[in-house]
């Protein structure tokens, strides 16, 4: 089985990818299955800038064809906010309890006609063999005042997508697949995973 190796030791954020692969016969591995303890200073001020620096400083420390995923939350009423800030919204270390309280806090005021957000998310993928690359992705929806919801991780409990009556949180893994932002992203690669599978072969 081939696998891919995912530029994270969050593990929220690996299910989401075992999710999409799975069905593609991919096995993923983060940097905790590598037993290697690689933390990539967040430096860059887009999303972009921060998941073309993790995939390629990891991809040139291990020699390996990488994934590096940047994500978070906008929220217009907020200029943006936290954006690339998103898991560290609250300070460190990363909480994401606290990153939704003050959220909440931030949005106390804001009418819930004007709480649109969206979660965005960046793809980039670097390696010995090939040019760095990106893909990009969107999820449009409404901070929620309150949490619902259990599954997910992340800001996905006050994450409330109109289209479906719910939030992120209150949906299966595989309804989050097909709408998130890191599942349009991962559209996006898809239409080049034959390139990108045989790179993989290649290590």
């Amino acid at each position: 089985m081939k696998e891919v190796l995912i530029a994270t030791n969050n593990l929220g954020k690996a299910r989401d990818f075992e999710t999409l692969f799975r069905p593609l016969g991919i096995n993923v591995l983060t940097l905790q299955d590598i037993d290697c303890a690689i933390d990539v200073e967040e430096t860059g001020t887009t999303f972009v800038e921060n998941a073309v620096l993790k995939a390629e400083t990891v991809a040139k420390l291990l020699n390996k064809v990488v994934i590096a995923d940047d994500s978070g939350l906008e929220v217009d009423a907020l200029s943006g906010e936290p954006g690339v800030y998103s898991a560290r919204y609250a300070g460190e270390p990363s909480d994401d309890e606290a990153n939704i309280d003050k959220l909440l806090t931030n949005l106390t005021n804001v009418a819930e006609n004007e709480r649109q957000a969206r979660f965005r998310c960046v793809l980039a993928i670097a390696g010995p063999s090939i040019a760095t690359t990106t893909y990009s992705g969107s999820c449009e929806g409404v901070i929620a005042s309150e949490r619902q919801g259990k599954n997910g991780f992340g800001y996905d409990p006050v994450f409330y997508v109109p289209d479906k009556g719910k939030t992120m949180a209150q949906l299966t893994a595989e309804e989050k697949s097909a709408i998130s932002h890191r599942g349009a992203a991962l559209a996006q690669l898809k239409e080049h995973l034959p390139e990108f599978l045989a790179k993989i072969g290649e290590e």
